[in-house]
C-alpha cells in the first residue's frame, strides 16, 4: 500500500460543508468524496491518502482515507488538457480544519517527516516511505487506531456534499460539451417557386 497528499486550500477551494463532514466520520459513518489528485495515475484502489491545508494557518494534516476508485478522467475545459484526473475515498478520519489541524506543519519540519516535500502544488505526491511510516505512527498516536472503514454498507456509501457538487458539475460540463458538438439538423434549399409571367 502506498500513501499520497491531498492538497487543500481554503484560498483556492472554500469547504464550508467540512464541519458537517468531520461530524458525521466522528459518529463512525464511512463517508466517500472525490478529490483531483494532479497527474497522478498510479493511485490504486487501497492506498491510503492525507489531506493537507496550505496557505493558510492553521497548516497541516487534518483527514485521511483509503482510496476506493483509482484515477479517472472527469471533463474541465478550464484546465488545457480538457479534463482533470480525480479519485474516489472514503474517509477514516478528518477534522474540521478551519479549527485546527492534527499535525501541524511545524511537526513535518522535523526529521523524518522533514524528508518529504509537504508543500507541493497539487494534489496526488507520493509519501516517501521513510515518512509514512513516521505519518502514520504518529496519527494512529493522535486519532486512535481504527479498521478501515467498510465499503459495504448497506444502501452505499454516504456521500459527502462535495460529490454531489462535482457530480453535478462534471454531468453539466458533458452535456455542453455535447451540446456543442451536435451537428445541426440537415435542411433542405427551399424550393423554388415558378413565376407566372
Amino acid at each position: 500500500m502506498t500513501a499520497f497528499l491531498l492538497i487543500w486550500s481554503p484560498k483556492k477551494w472554500p469547504w464550508p460543508e467540512l464541519p458537517d463532514v468531520a461530524k458525521r466520520v466522528a459518529a463512525g459513518v464511512a463517508v466517500a468524496d472525490v478529490w483531483g489528485c494532479g497527474f497522478a495515475r498510479s493511485i490504486l484502489p487501497g492506498d491510503r491518502v492525507f489531506l493537507h491545508r496550505v496557505a493558510q494557518e492553521p497548516k497541516g494534516i487534518f483527514g485521511s482515507g483509503y482510496v476506493t476508485r483509482a484515477p479517472y478522467e472527469v471533463p474541465d475545459p478550464a484546465t488545457k488538457r480538457g479534463y482533470r484526473l480525480c479519485i474516489d475515498f472514503v474517509y477514516d478520519w478528518v477534522v474540521d480544519a478551519h479549527e485546527g489541524v492534527v499535525i501541524a506543519r511545524d511537526m513535518l519540519r522535523t526529521h523524518p517527516f522533514s524528508v518529504q516535500t509537504w508543500d507541493a502544488q497539487s494534489s496526488g505526491t507520493v509519501i516517501k516511505p521513510i515518512a509514512e511510516g513516521a505519518l502514520e505512527k504518529r496519527w494512529a498516536e493522535l486519532t486512535g487506531k481504527r479498521k478501515p472503514p467498510k465499503l459495504d454498507e448497506p444502501g452505499g456509501l454516504i456521500r459527502s456534499s462535495k460529490v454531489t457538487a462535482h457530480k453535478a458539475a462534471a454531468a453539466k460540463t458533458a452535456t455542453e460539451s455535447r451540446a456543442k458538438t451536435k451537428p445541426e439538423p440537415s435542411r433542405k434549399p427551399a424550393a423554388k417557386r415558378a413565376h407566372k409571367t
